[in-house]
This record gives structure tokens, C-alpha cells and sequence, in this order.
């Protein structure tokens, strides 16, 4: 067997969606599974789409996930270029073009935009309500099936604008075998004449991704089943160009669906969830939208949670590394149905991978969200020991500034609403002596504080449980956070005796 080479083939007209990543994704597992080689072409025929910066934003998202392919325009290889309008330059598309016509399986097409439209109009019926430029038609269009060679000639020669398209078998019953779907058959006759080189000179999708295959070697390619109706017409140009013998293997991946069918990009905006790899802003639009990477996902808990989204392992096994994934994973053990993305399986992911992941993994992340909330922060042992006290409270990363932020300055505001109920003098007397007492604390650590704290609640007849929620609120500002005598500590003498004063000053006023 030939080393394993896959592709993602992306096109530059915005932001990667994580259904693309999810096809990036499989296609790096099934590579490295198989010590093969992952490549990223840019499939930028359509020069009308191509939009400023997509490209880059691509191999961005593709570096935070972690899925750095072997090949592609920016990491070069031996296959290049790896950008399909460099290769249109080199007039490679036009070549295998023009073999299809010479071989009777293509031909021009000379239609203007005003004929094509026209066509529509003059052949729509009750029974064929959209009819297309197919075997029904194409005998009653501009072509040179219909002109002579004469007349086709004159117009080569005086550069008439046209389009060369596959001439599709009438009858004929076009098979493949999908590694997910199993074998699939398609009439011919079911499928019209697609265009392979525009006017342009510009080859579709359908022509380019045949020769790029072929040229670059791939052994297996992955797409998303939206591509299923236009397989019959990849098959065929590979049977007539370069034999079927030497077509890749491949698989249509079930869609990703979100709350009202596959998911969409509208989906994030309407439901509130991201549906980017990371943040997006259209530059025609001005549009942003939002990422999982800002919104605080870690890449392990993003490309795990995607991995779940149409394969699993087989066992119950939830939690994947990305080398465990490469070693399990397989073709075979994808889902031919969709799977239906849930936000809250998607979160439930990233607080199990805060918990098992060392806090320093992702502790210059969370120091950029404190700095964004103005608050500095100096020295990455204390911050990270911080980080560690909340982690298992945190399912997003901006959370940490919620979770964390009092131990850096006092709290904005203090829930009063939970204490004022069981306020009373004699609490107010235990925290003014209490503060008294704290003063005098030589050694400031969590057992000397809540030592402290327990022999004077004792002292004074007074449970002990029934102070701790308003201490909590005096130095969190809620009632949240870990051990409230390791938060005392943490935040340092005079700024724990301060807060216990700022919020004795309002208790007394209920």
C-alpha cells in the first residue's frame, strides 16, 4: 500500500466553521494513525468569494487546535503549489480540460449569462420546474456538440467567452464504495452537464479536485456528505483522466446538526453558542463572530469534544488526548448518521480538561483575561496556586476572573441579601473582637485563622457554621470560592481585617 496522504481543501470566504475542523480533524487522526502525511490545499477557484485574511485565519484556527498539517502553501512539500489559483497559472486545469474534449467526455460551451437565463424561462414545465443544462438539453444550447467544427473554431480563435463542461452519460450507472456509507450507485442521466473550466479560465471545485488528487497523491479523501450529489460526476473524470484504479478512497462525513437542522452559522447568533474555531470578523460586513477559543474553550476539550461528534471509540471512554485519539481512531467507526451538536456537552468537556490539566498549561490564557478586566498580575507562582484553589469551579476560562478576582482587590459589591436575614447584634460584637484577634496572628495560614475564628464562636456561644457564610461574603463579595479560611490567607492579613471592616460598616445598617 502507497503511504497515506489525506487533504483538507478549505476555501478563503470566512470563518472555519466546526464542522471544517471536525473534517480536519479525521483527516489528521486517520493520517498519523496511519503514518501518513496531512495536507491543506487552498481551493480558491472562485475569485468572486475569496475574501481578505480567510486564508490566514484558517491556518491560525489550525495552529491553536494543535493540527499543523505536513503540506501546504505555508509549510511547502514536494507537491506544490498548494494554492489552486497558482496552479491555474501554470495552465494545468486547462490541459486535462481540454484531453476530456479531444476525448469526446467534454465539450464548450459558448451560452452568455442572457442564454443561460432563457433557457431556464423557455423550459420550465409543470414536471421540470428547474430544468438544467443536461442530456435533455444540451443539444438545443451553444456548443460545439451543436456547431460545426467550423464554426466552433471561429469562435476559439476570435476568444468568445466560454465554459467547458462534462458531457454526462445519458444511461449509465455510476458506483463507488464510501468507507462510511458503503457501496453507492447513481444514474447518470440524474445529472447535468457541470461546468469543469469557467470562462475565466478558473476550473470548479469538480475539475480541480480530480487533478489535485491525482497530482498530489492522495490516497484517502474526507468531506462532508453535502458533497454526496456531485460524487457521480468526480468518478466519472477520474475514469476518463486517470483511471479508477488510481482514485482515492473516500468517505462523506455526517453534518454537524444544531437546534434546527445541520448547523449554521446563524445557529451561534440565534442560540448563543459559538459555531467558529475563533473569533471571525467579515471585513465586507464588519460582522463578528464569535470563537470557541474566545469564548474560553482549551483546544484539547475543543478538538475532543469535536472528535465525539460522529466517531466514538467503542468503550466509554469520554476524555481524549489528542495522541490517544490518533491511536483509536478510525474511518470505520464513524457514524453515517448526524450528530447533533449540545453546548452544554461542549462546556461539560472543557471543565473536565480545566480539572485535568496542570494550571500552568493555560495560566498565560487566564492572566490575559485578568489583564483585559484591569487587573495585573505579578509573579506565576502565587497566580497559578490561586488558579488551582477554583479550578474545579470553572468550566470557561473567563470564569477563573469571576472565581478568582477577589483574591487580587476587594469585591465590587456584597451580596447582602444573604446575610441581612440572620444578622444580628451578637454577630456584628464576635467579627468587631474577632478583628482584634486577627491583629495579633503571628503566623497567617489557613489552621491558625480558622483556630482563631472557632475558639472565639465557642467562646461566645455562637455555631461557628452560622459565621462562616457572612465571613464569606465579607471577603468574596458572594457566596462562592473555596475554603474560606485558605481565601483569608491567600489575600493577606491587612486586606482580609480591611474587607471584614468595609462589610461590618454595611451589616450595621440593617
Amino acid at each position: 500500500m502507497s503511504k497515506v496522504r489525506v487533504r483538507f481543501a478549505p476555501s478563503p470566504t470566512g470563518g472555519l466553521h466546526l464542522g471544517g475542523v471536525r473534517t480536519v480533524l479525521y483527516n489528521y487522526l486517520f493520517a498519523k494513525n496511519n503514518g501518513g502525511d496531512f495536507i491543506v490545499r487552498i481551493e480558491d477557484t472562485d475569485q468572486t468569494r475569496y475574501v481578505p485574511g480567510a486564508e490566514q485565519y484558517i491556518f491560525d484556527c489550525l495552529q491553536w487546535c494543535g493540527l499543523e498539517p505536513d503540506e501546504s502553501p505555508l509549510h511547502g512539500g514536494e507537491y506544490g503549489p498548494y494554492r489552486q489559483s497558482e496552479r491555474k497559472e501554470k495552465g494545468i486545469y486547462q490541459q486535462y480540460a481540454e484531453q476530456l474534449i479531444k476525448d469526446g467526455h467534454a465539450y464548450y460551451a459558448f451560452d452568455t449569462p442572457e442564454e443561460l437565463e432563457q433557457m431556464r424561462t423557455m423550459y420550465t414545465t409543470a414536471d421540470n420546474p428547474s430544468p438544467q443544462y443536461d442530456h435533455h438539453l444540451r443539444m438545443k444550447m451553444k456548443n460545439s456538440l451543436t456547431l460545426t467544427a467550423d464554426e466552433v473554431n471561429t469562435l476559439l480563435t476570435n476568444g468568445t467567452k466560454h465554459a467547458i463542461r462534462i458531457k454526462m452519460p445519458e444511461n449509465e450507472i455510476i458506483a463507488f464504495n464510501d468507507m462510511i456509507r458503503g457501496d453507492i450507485q447513481n444514474e447518470s442521466g440524474l445529472v447535468d452537464d457541470k461546468v469543469l473550466l469557467k470562462a475565466d479560465g478558473m476550473p470548479t471545485y469538480h475539475l480541480a479536485v480530480v487533478v489535485d488528487d491525482y497530482l498530489m497523491k492522495i490516497t484517502h479523501a474526507f468531506r462532508g456528505e453535502e458533497w454526496l450529489p456531485s460524487a457521480p460526476v468526480h468518478v466519472l473524470l477520474w475514469k476518463y483522466l486517470f483511471g479508477l484504479d488510481k482514485m482515492p478512497q473516500w468517505a462523506h462525513l455526517p453534518l454537524i446538526l444544531g437546534p434546527s437542522g445541520k448547523l449554521s452559522k446563524r445557529d451561534g447568533a440565534k442560540y448563543g453558542f459559538p459555531v467558529f474555531a475563533m473569533n471571525w470578523m467579515d471585513p465586507k460586513t464588519n460582522e463578528l463572530t464569535e470563537g470557541f477559543k474566545e469564548r474560553g474553550f482549551l483546544p484539547e476539550a475543543f478538538i475532543n469534544l469535536l472528535a465525539l461528534l460522529g466517531w466514538n471509540a467503542g468503550t466509554e471512554q469520554e476524555l481524549f488526548t489528542k495522541e490517544e485519539l490518533i491511536q483509536q481512531f478510525s474511518m470505520e467507526r464513524v457514524h453515517s448518521g448526524g450528530a447533533k451538536f449540545d453546548f452544554e456537552k461542549a462546556k461539560w468537556f472543557n471543565h473536565e480538561w480545566i480539572k485535568k490539566l496542570p494550571v500552568n498549561h493555560y495560566s498565560d490564557k487566564v492572566k490575559n483575561i485578568f489583564e483585559n478586566n484591569g487587573l495585573a498580575v505579578e509573579g506565576n507562582e502565587k497566580f497559578e496556586s490561586i488558579l488551582s484553589l477554583v479550578s474545579d469551579r470553572c468550566t470557561l476560562l473567563p470564569d477563573f476572573y469571576t472565581q478568582a478576582g477577589f483574591f487580587f482587590k476587594d469585591p465590587e459589591t456584597l451580596d447582602t441579601e444573604s446575610v441581612k436575614p440572620k444578622w444580628n447584634a451578637d454577630k456584628q460584637h464576635f467579627f468587631t473582637e474577632w478583628i482584634t484577634q486577627l491583629n495579633s496572628i503571628s503566623s497567617w495560614d489557613a489552621v491558625a485563622i480558622e483556630q482563631s475564628f472557632k475558639e472565639l464562636a465557642t467562646a461566645k456561644n455562637i455555631k461557628p457554621g452560622d459565621l462562616q457564610m457572612p465571613l464569606r461574603v465579607m471577603l468574596v463579595g458572594g457566596k462562592f470560592g473555596p475554603p474560606v479560611f485558605v481565601i483569608a490567607a491567600t489575600i493577606g492579613k491587612a486586606a482580609a481585617i480591611n474587607r471584614i471592616q468595609q462589610a461590618l460598616g454595611i451589616f450595621s445598617t440593617f
